[in-house]
């Protein structure tokens, strides 16, 4: 039974608390677009794209109409593009520039799935992609980027982490007179999940069906104001409130995940209940953590504090929905949350404090911007480092870093939209990992990974 106390704190969550549906995202499999010829292969691809995801847009704009509910992003995702190369060969770019005229004319805001999967080593078509990245970036709008790295059970491929800041490098140079944009298109993954949602890491991944509906929520304003209503609860009761709060934003996920299945005739896939948070005030998950009692984010505490609200996020969302996945719990990408973007301005928060804060969150270092000298070496430490804490927490942990060429400490990067905008936060580059990086091979699985 509909009851009207729970409809009207909807509307007011919607209308005052930023609360919406962050993304639709139609994942579709390409596997059957390969061909040994590159042009009809992307062909094939553009073909079916438009014919799955012609109605996308439309819609998600119907569903906002009949239930009032924002769905801010309309997205695809597809097959590791890789895969393809390794049957066409070819130059790869030709594929980028297909999945961004199919975005263009389907009407998505993004298409991930240029991408591969590395982790234990370089297949057909892998190292192509890889290297082929920065172009393709520099050459779209639309088309994002992923390389996953590592996993739990196979360690970390260090070769490909060399690769990978090289290619960050390359990507932040050719697109240096747009604020380094191709950057913020690009994500190296440790344990990447096949059914995200969210961009620019999304893809669609080969266990998944031929075209399923994923939902992305948020709602981090939603968070802070039931928060403000307890200024003096225990730890134990913000935990409670966050879970209760966590289970009416999932409840809404799976409301327009069910709606859209039936309406484009794919299956369901499932809800990732992120708290994904946006420059916009009130909508950030920083403050959220500065509510529970920290004097600013980043302070001594802010590893444990978000540890509590990544935990509470995935114990209320769990319980509205039969499928979760995809990333699930917060998110802190500096230069996208506006309570990030003044503490990192501030000094308070720093790098080395963040990469702390990834072992108890959802992604990884993400959007954040490093000097433009940072040279490709640092950047391929900072994605091991970072693969580390996943592979040994056995969590998804991932990197998104912008060096903005040109810039130094204290400069500012303006994306605009959702992306946001960053100050160019210090990295530590007195001494040179250099050697380590080069050495290559592969960084055992831990022990850990032995569980069979």
């Amino acid at each position: 039974m509909l009851n009207t106390t729970d409809i009207m704190e909807t509307i007011t969550m919607i209308q005052e608390e930023n609360l919406d549906i962050r993304t639709i995202t139609m994942g579709i499999s390409l596997l059957d677009c390969a061909d040994s010829d590159i042009d009809k292969s992307c062909e094939k691809i553009y073909d079916k794209i438009i014919r799955l995801a012609g109605n996308l847009v439309k819609t998600g704009e119907e569903i906002e109409a009949k239930y009032g509910i924002p769905i801010i992003n309309k997205r695809i995702s597809v097959t590791p593009i890789a895969m393809l190369v390794a049957v066409s060969g070819g130059d790869p770019v030709k594929y980028a520039h297909t999945l961004e005229k199919a975005a263009l004319a389907v009407g998505v805001n993004f298409i991930g799935g240029y991408s591969a999967l590395v982790h234990k080593g370089f297949s057909a078509g892998d190292k192509a992609l890889i290297e082929s990245i920065p172009e393709a970036l520099a050459t779209t709008t639309r088309v994002c980027s992923s390389v996953n790295i590592g996993t739990t059970k196979s360690g970390i491929n260090m070769d490909a982490v060399g690769m990978m800041g090289k290619v960050v490098r390359r990507a932040a140079e050719i697109t240096a007179d747009r604020d380094s944009i191709a950057c913020a298109k690009l994500v190296v993954f440790c344990n990447a999940p096949e059914d995200n949602p969210f961009m620019a890491g999304a893809f669609h991944g080969v266990g998944e069906p031929d075209c399923v509906i994923n939902v992305g929520v948020s709602g981090p304003g939603v968070v802070h104001a039931a928060l403000k209503k307890c200024p003096d609860g225990d730890l134990t009761q913000v935990a409670d409130i966050i879970k209760k709060t966590a289970f009416k934003i999932t409840r809404m996920g799976q409301l327009v995940g069910t709606e859209a299945s039936k309406m484009l005739g794919v299956p369901f896939g499932i809800v990732d209940l992120s708290l994904a948070p946006t420059p916009a005030v009130g909508d950030s998950v920083a403050h959220i953590l500065e509510e529970m009692g920290l004097e600013t984010c980043g302070t001594h505490g802010t590893t444990a504090a978000l540890a509590l609200l990544n935990d509470a996020v995935k114990k209320g969302g769990v319980m509205a929905s039969s499928h979760v996945g995809g990333l699930s719990g917060a998110f802190i990408p500096v230069s996208e949350d506006a309570g990030m973007i003044a503490a990192a301005r501030s000094g308070d928060l720093k790098i080395e404090k963040l990469e702390a804060m990834t072992a108890v969150c959802s992604v990884g270092l993400d959007m954040i911007v490093i000097p433009g000298d940072t040279s490709a070496e640092v950047i391929s430490a900072i994605i091991a480092d970072e693969a580390a804490i996943g592979m040994v927490n056995s969590k998804t942990t991932a990197v998104r870093v912008i060096p903005a060429i040109g810039k130094n400490v204290g400069d500012e990067l303006e994306f605009g939209g959702l992306l946001g905008s960053g100050p160019v936060m210090p990295v530590n580059n007195t001494k040179s990992p250099a050697k380590f990086i080069s050495r290559g091979g592969r960084i055992p699985a831990p022990l850990q990974s032995l569980k069979n």
